[in-house]
C-alpha cells in the first residue's frame, strides 16, 4: 500500500486526470479497474474517477510496485533548451514571454529539445522555481499558443491555480488579445467586422475559407482597424473574434489581403517586395478584463500589456 498527499498544485482537478499524469506507464484501462474494485481509494472511501481533489485529500493505493518506480534522471529534456526568454512581465503566478517568430511553444513531432515551454520550464529550474521531482503532477505551462511563424504575447503560468484560472478566462474571452500586422494592398473600409466560415485540412496544414457554411465548417468572425497606408501596403489592427487555426492569415487573404511574407496563404510574386521569410504577425497586445471572480489573479485585472520591439519593423519601414 503507498498513499500519496495532494498539494496545492495537484488540487481542483479529477482522479483520473491526476493519476495519468502521476503514472504514465498505468494503462488507463487498468487504472479504471483499480478504481472501480477500490485498489485506489480517497480518504479511505470509494472514489469514481470524476472524483475531484482537494488539497490535503490522501489516496490511498494498492498497485503494482513498478508503477512508483521513479525514473533515473540524468538531466531533464527542458535542460537542454537554451535559458533565453524575452519577458515583459512577471510574478509570483505568471510570466508574458514575448515569443520569437521561428521557435515553436509546444515541442512537436520534430522536437529538438527547444521550444518556448521548454525554456520557461528551464527558466524557473534555474530560480528554483520549479522542481519536477517534487511535483506530482504539474509543470510550468503556457495558457496559450501562437503559431510558430507568429511572434508576440504568449501567458505562461508559474502554478496549478493560475493556469486553471487563466485557461477559464480564455475560454470566457476575458481576455483581449490583439495582434498587429502588415498586408497586400489598401482596404476600401478602413474599419470593419468579417464573417465567413472556415474548414481545416489536417492532411494539408492550412484552411479554407468560404462566405456560405459546410458540413466541417466553423464560423470566424475577424474585426480589423487601418492604422496606417504605405507603398500599396496597410497597417492593422486586428481583434479576434473567434479563435481558429491560421483565422488572420486566411480571412484577410481571402478578402484579397493577404499577410506580407505569408508563402502558404500569399504569393511569392507579392512577397517580393520585402525580405520577410515569416509572416508580418505579432500579438502585440494584451488586456486583463475579468467580468467574474478571478481568485489569485485579480490583481490583474483591468492592466494591459504591450509588445514594444515589434519584431517584423526591422524589415518593413512605416
Amino acid at each position: 500500500m503507498r498513499t500519496i498527499t495532494i498539494n496545492k498544485n495537484d488540487a481542483e482537478q479529477r482522479l483520473d486526470k491526476f493519476l495519468s499524469k502521476r503514472f504514465k506507464t498505468m494503462p488507463k484501462p487498468l487504472m479504471y479497474k483499480y478504481i472501480r474494485t477500490k485498489y485506489i481509494k480517497v480518504n479511505g472511501k470509494k472514489c469514481e474517477i470524476s472524483t475531484r481533489l482537494h488539497e490535503g485529500d490522501v489516496i490511498t493505493l494498492y498497485i503494482k510496485d513498478e508503477f512508483f518506480e521513479a525514473p533515473v534522471y540524468d538531466t531533464f529534456d527542458f535542460l537542454k533548451a537554451p535559458v533565453k526568454l524575452d519577458i515583459i512581465y512577471e510574478d509570483e503566478n505568471i510570466l508574458l514571454l514575448n515569443k520569437p517568430v521561428g521557435l515553436l511553444c509546444h515541442p512537436d513531432e520534430n522536437y529538438h529539445f527547444d521550444s518556448l515551454l521548454a525554456r520557461l520550464q528551464h527558466y524557473l529550474y534555474d530560480k528554483k522555481e520549479y522542481d519536477p521531482k517534487a511535483e506530482n503532477s504539474f509543470a510550468p505551462a503556457l495558457a496559450n499558443r501562437i503559431d510558430r511563424n507568429t511572434g508576440g504575447i504568449v501567458i505562461a503560468c508559474k502554478n496549478a491555480e493560475s493556469l486553471r484560472i487563466l485557461n477559464q478566462k480564455i475560454k470566457d474571452r476575458e481576455l483581449k488579445k490583439l495582434y498587429l500586422c502588415v498586408v497586400h494592398g489598401i482596404p476600401k473600409k478602413k474599419q470593419d467586422t468579417l464573417t465567413a466560415y472556415l474548414e481545416k485540412n489536417e492532411s494539408q496544414n492550412r484552411v479554407y475559407v468560404s462566405s456560405k457554411p459546410s458540413k466541417n465548417s466553423k464560423t470566424i468572425k475577424t474585426s480589423y482597424k487601418v492604422l496606417k497606408e504605405f507603398n500599396n501596403m496597410s497597417l492593422l489592427e486586428i481583434d479576434l473574434l473567434t479563435g481558429r487555426t491560421h483565422q488572420i492569415r486566411a480571412h484577410m487573404a481571402y478578402i484579397g489581403h493577404p499577410l506580407v511574407g505569408d508563402g502558404k496563404y500569399g504569393t511569392n510574386k507579392q512577397n517580393k517586395v520585402t525580405a520577410l521569410k515569416w509572416q508580418a504577425l505579432c500579438s502585440y497586445k494584451l488586456i486583463f478584463e475579468f467580468t467574474t471572480d478571478s481568485g489569485i489573479l485579480e490583481y490583474l485585472n483591468g492592466r494591459s500589456f504591450e509588445v514594444e520591439d515589434i519584431w517584423f519593423r526591422k524589415y518593413i519601414k512605416y
